[in-house]
């Protein structure tokens, strides 16, 4: 029988499964570092990751604790300076990057500068950083979601997906022909992009869920592939590199928290006993 699996494991692999061998990669601090850990590991051997900072072609080492984190530098072949990183982005050579949402809307357009208005917001968020460059001009981006919302008109437009949908980005003329948005991953499933109206869809639940878990989160009325598939189950390979490489990613930061929390006090009692 194969292991039993968290949600955020799930997340993690789905994510690593979009990089594919040759590829260049833009990663962030998170899942995407541990997403892009595994594939190098199982998937995509050639593949080079990239930091935002300029650390390129490495091999993580363990989870980064921010973009320019020194362990990010095993085996990597060069470092260069944040300028010259984006300049790669702007020239083309980035074939995927991966980003976080606060608020997504149907045509892949991001928000992650604030919740509610700008002036006085409910909620302030981390902001563009890189994130308007990288899906401005990378070939592909994949967009994560885990904590953030889905709206029909967005707070704040941080970054741009497919604009009004349709060819509405290509004749722009603003971004390279064919960019965008590729994949939506939430706790939920894998949303796609229809290829002419750029409209997001369900293309994939994860185990367990039902599509109406799914659109009671959508103020739209969300379409659903015809072949609606499942979310494939994770190997034991899989499960097995993401514990060993990010034991707090594959749990969640709220019970690698607590676990953290109980050995903490467990051995200040240990030591009051003696």
């Amino acid at each position: 029988m194969s292991k039993g699996y968290t949600l955020n494991e799930l997340l993690i692999i789905t994510c690593a499964k979009e990089i594919k061998d040759y590829q260049n990669v833009i990663l962030g601090v998170g899942l995407p570092t541990t997403a892009g850990a595994l594939a190098k590991a199982l998937y995509a051997p050639h593949a080079t990751l990239m930091m935002e900072s300029g650390i390129i072609d490495f091999q993580p080492l363990v989870p980064l604790n921010h973009i320019a984190d020194a362990h990010s530098c095993r085996g990597f072949s060069y470092a260069t300076d944040l300028f010259t990183a984006f300049t790669m982005t702007y020239r083309g050579f980035v074939d995927v990057c991966f980003l976080g949402v606060g608020q997504v809307d149907k045509f892949g357009n991001v928000n992650t500068t604030c919740i509610g208005d700008y002036e006085k917001p409910t909620l302030r968020l981390p902001g563009s950083g890189g994130a308007a460059d990288f899906i401005s001009y990378s070939k592909k981006t994949v967009l994560t979601l885990r904590g953030g919302q889905f709206v029909e008109k967005l707070d704040y437009f941080t970054s741009p997906g497919y604009l009004d949908g349709g060819d509405s980005r290509d004749r722009s003329g603003l971004f390279p022909e064919g960019s965008g948005p590729s994949m939506l991953l939430t706790t939920k499933g894998v949303f796609r992009f229809d290829d002419q109206t750029k409209e997001m869809y369900l293309a994939q639940i994860h185990p367990g869920v039902k599509v109406d878990d799914v659109l009671e989160e959508i103020p739209w009325e969300l379409k659903i592939a015809p072949d609606l598939g499942q979310t494939e189950r994770p190997t034991d390979e899989e499960i097995d590199f993401v514990r060993r490489f990010a034991p707090s990613e594959a749990l969640g930061r709220q019970v690698a928290t607590e676990l953290a929390i109980a050995h903490v006090t467990e051995r200040a009692r240990a030591r009051g006993k003696k």
